[in-house]
This record gives structure tokens, C-alpha cells and sequence, in this order.
């Protein structure tokens, strides 16, 4: 047994650094959001108005306002309802996921903070994105919800933090 923990020694490390991590961050993540009871959480909003600002910036008339009875955030694209800005919209989840995977796969320090910093703001902005053009694309052709929601756009998050992991993994751990 002892023998093939130090033959596989690199892959239990891993395994526990991952765990580990997502157990720590999932957590953390899970005591903020203990903090709103009925509300959108504090993310969840600044998303939401982010989207509102840029989707305006393309000249289409949005705005956000809280749900009556969800704790989301609705999306007006001229005053049309095109859709809810949930807690999983945020990326907070997606990020974490992410910060996970690069920590279990330790690469030096400065190297590990840096890309932790740098591929969050990339995910979270492409999140953003995401948004913006799922709520311009419901607003336009809202008949391809299913392919837009459920097809498209979560293949580029998850396309995007694969993509990431994939160039950590090459170019900055320890292998």
C-alpha cells in the first residue's frame, strides 16, 4: 500500500490539494452567501449591472431590477423580459472550480498568484460577456433559448477555463 502511494505520489497530491482547496473555497463561498436570505447576493448584483451597462452601450435599453419573489435579478432588454441573473450567473462558482484546479497543480508561488489573478479576471470578464450577448441573443431570437443557454454559452466559460488550465498545466507546473 505505502509503495503504491509513493508510486503514485504526484496524483494523491493532487487529489488531496484539490479536495482541500475546494473544500476551503466552497465554504468560504457558502458562508457569503449564508449573508443574504431572499436577496440576490452582492456578485450576483454587480453582474447584473455590469450587463446592464454594457448592453446599453450597444444601444439596446436594458436595465435590471430585483425579483419580486426570487432572490435573482431580472434582465429588461426594452422593458422585455428576456431573462433571470441567478447566483450561478455570477461565475463565483466557475472561479472557484478554477483557483482549485491551478493550486492542485502547484506551480511556483509567484507563478500560481499571478496566473490565479490574471485567469479569474479573464473568466470573470468572459462571463460577462457570455451575458451580454445571451441577453442581446434572447432578446433577438429568443426561440434558440435552449441552444443559447444550455449549448452555447456554457461551452465558452468552461471552453475558456479549460483552455486556461491547459496552458497552466504546459507552461507553469510543476510537472
Amino acid at each position: 500500500m505505502l509503495e503504491s502511494i509513493k508510486r503514485y505520489k504526484s496524483a494523491v497530491g493532487f487529489i488531496i490539494k484539490f479536495f482541500i482547496t475546494y473544500a476551503i473555497l466552497t465554504y468560504a463561498y457558502s458562508l457569503y452567501l449564508s449573508n443574504f436570505d431572499g436577496e440576490p447576493d452582492g456578485i450576483t448584483r454587480i453582474v447584473s449591472h455590469q450587463t446592464e451597462r454594457i448592453i446599453n452601450a450597444f444601444g439596446y435599453e436594458t436595465s435590471v431590477v430585483q425579483h419580486e419573489t426570487e432572490p435573482t435579478m431580472k434582465l429588461l432588454v426594452h422593458d422585455k423580459y428576456v431573462g433571470r441573473i441567478v447566483e450561478g450567473c455570477n461565475s463565483v462558482s466557475v472561479l472557484i472550480l478554477f483557483i482549485t484546479f491551478v493550486i492542485a497543480f502547484t506551480g511556483n508561488l509567484k507563478n500560481t498568484l499571478l496566473f490565479v489573478i490574471i485567469g479569474s479576471i479573464l473568466v470573470y470578464l468572459a462571463n460577462l460577456v457570455r451575458i451580454v450577448i445571451l441577453g442581446i441573443g434572447l432578446y433577438r431570437f429568443p426561440e434558440q433559448e435552449y441552444v443559447l443557454h444550455q449549448i452555447v454559452f456554457p461551452t465558452i466559460i468552461y471552453g475558456m477555463v479549460f483552455l486556461l488550465w491547459m496552458f497552466w498545466v504546459q507552461k507553469f507546473s510543476k510537472k
